[in-house]
């Protein structure tokens, strides 16, 4: 069974959402700020993080900076806001997607399928003889892991997702629809601003100089690849 955290301090969405969970199949903890959500984490296995960003105390976005120091576990962010600003600067700070307040609560539920599935099956994929490697810059399928020059590089499931689509198409231009639908598994709509920044972010572990990069280019107007050295 997969558990899910769920860190609101609303109970009333709390409530709600522990019923729909459930009703999925999923063992579900409930946390009402930060600090609740750190300690859960901490203590035990979570497959999704569901976290709103308005909190008192430890707010949702400090949350994920802090929850990213060891955990890869997807996490969807809960905000009233809905700019692209609020949206990226959410992504920026490590979350796996984005939900505005109010919400369809049989859509949540869709995104938090999709992002287990993602999760499992990356740590579940077979076993592969071959490294892919190219310069300093290798992923190892197996492990899943990545290192560059010999030092781990600590990714996401989304951002490993993504480099390890690229890197099996090396030196291939891949749009950010492409990308979007390899890696999220789903129908690939308004996306491209949501690749961009997991992009952005995967640049900002691998390469020296995020802005003149090395492995990960873009083709500007038609997508990014993978450098093959």
């Amino acid at each position: 069974m997969y558990t899910v955290l769920v860190c609101d301090d609303d109970k009333a969405i709390l409530d709600s959402l522990e019923i729909y969970l459930h009703l999925e199949g999923y063992e579900v903890i409930k946390a009402t700020n930060g600090s609740q959500a750190l300690a859960a984490a901490a203590s035990r296995e979570l497959h999704c993080i569901i976290l709103d960003i308005m909190m008192p105390g430890l707010d949702g976005l400090q949350a994920t900076l802090k929850l990213r120091e060891r955990h890869n576990v997807p996490i969807i962010l809960l905000s009233a806001k809905s700019e692209d600003t609020d949206k990226i600067t959410g992504l920026s700070f490590g979350a796996d997607d984005y939900v505005t307040k109010p919400f369809n609560p049989l859509e949540l539920m869709a995104r938090v399928k999709s992002q287990i599935r993602r999760y499992a099956t990356l740590g579940s994929l077979e076993v592969r003889e071959n490294l892919l490697t190219t310069g300093g810059l290798t992923l190892d399928p197996d492990a899943k892991e990545v290192t560059l020059d010999g030092e781990p590089v600590r990714l996401t499931a989304t951002e490993y997702g993504i480099l390890e689509y690229l890197m099996q198409n090396m030196g291939r231009v891949l749009s950010t629809n492409q990308i979007y639908e390899a890696v999220w598994n789903e129908p690939a709509l308004s996306t491209e601003k949501t690749v961009t920044v997991h992009i952005r972010r995967i640049r900002e572990k691998i390469e020296i100089n995020p802005k003149d990069p090395k492995y990960l280019k873009v083709v500007w107007g038609i997508g990014y690849k993978i450098e093959k050295y």
